[in-house]
């Protein structure tokens, strides 16, 4: 299917709850209430002091296996797997849902790319950090239920994001070292989405990952702020 573009993308929508500025607004969209505001700067992190928190350590390249982590389970009890879950949170319009939780239409734009899809077959759903990733940066210490929790983790939308499938296989598993977004205005989202996931799930990185990230945050994505997060399940 050939993606379509459009200009106004409701960026608020797709990616977490305030972390860098929305790019555009949809023209129905209200004012935040002074409260809200005053909220957003409270839990407000910035990108480049989480970066430094984090450990640097040579990844661990051996075992992995995509089996490891039981992943598109319903962990949550709410009838949905989390790929349908995902689906039907990341659709800009009220999706069509099958009984007893199966989407069949919606209406999702990439932040990746900016495509826009309304077949979820054209729809990916993207692990932020790739499994892989994970258990190269500590994920092999994990128990089988913590790796289970990060495959199917809703509870902070940075975590997994509905995609375009191809743009999706491209990224694979690599670290930001090796692959950014297509789309250049969404980088800075990414790296701080990024950064944000490794912290909360106290995932490590290798040099290369950790450099690129603080020029980038140095560079071209200085300034960048991150929602802070709920506690990851325990070990």
């Amino acid at each position: 299917m050939k993606p379509s573009f459009f200009l106004v993308l409701p960026v608020c929508a797709l990616v977490i709850a305030p972390s860098v500025s929305c790019e555009a607004t949809s023209a129905a969209s209200r004012e935040p209430r002074t409260h809200d505001i005053e909220q957003r700067i409270t839990v407000a992190k910035d990108a480049l002091a989480v970066l430094s928190t984090i450990s640097v350590m040579r990844e661990h390249s051996q075992g992995y296996s995509r089996s490891l982590f039981s992943h598109w389970k319903d962990i949550d009890g709410d009838g949905c797997d989390a790929r349908q879950q995902v689906l039907k949170r990341d659709s800009v319009t009220f999706p069509q849902v099958d009984y007893p939780c199966r989407v069949i239409e919606g209406d999702w734009v990439s932040p990746y790319d900016g495509a826009r899809w309304t077949n979820p077959s054209d729809v990916d759903i993207d692990h932020v950090v790739a499994l892989k990733e994970a258990w190269d940066s500590g994920a092999w210490q994990w128990t089988k239920a913590r790796r289970t929790a990060f495959a199917n983790d809703t509870s902070d939308r940075r975590t997994l994001l509905a995609v375009t499938d191809n743009v999706n296989q491209a990224k694979s598993d690599k670290d930001p070292s090796n692959w950014l977004p297509p789309r250049t205005s969404y980088r800075c989202t990414y790296v701080a989405n990024w950064i944000a996931i490794k912290a909360r799930w106290g995932l490590s990185m290798d040099q290369s990952e950790y450099g690129r990230l603080r020029n980038l945050l140095r560079g071209e994505c200085k300034g960048t702020k991150m929602a802070s997060w709920t506690p990851a399940p325990a070990r």
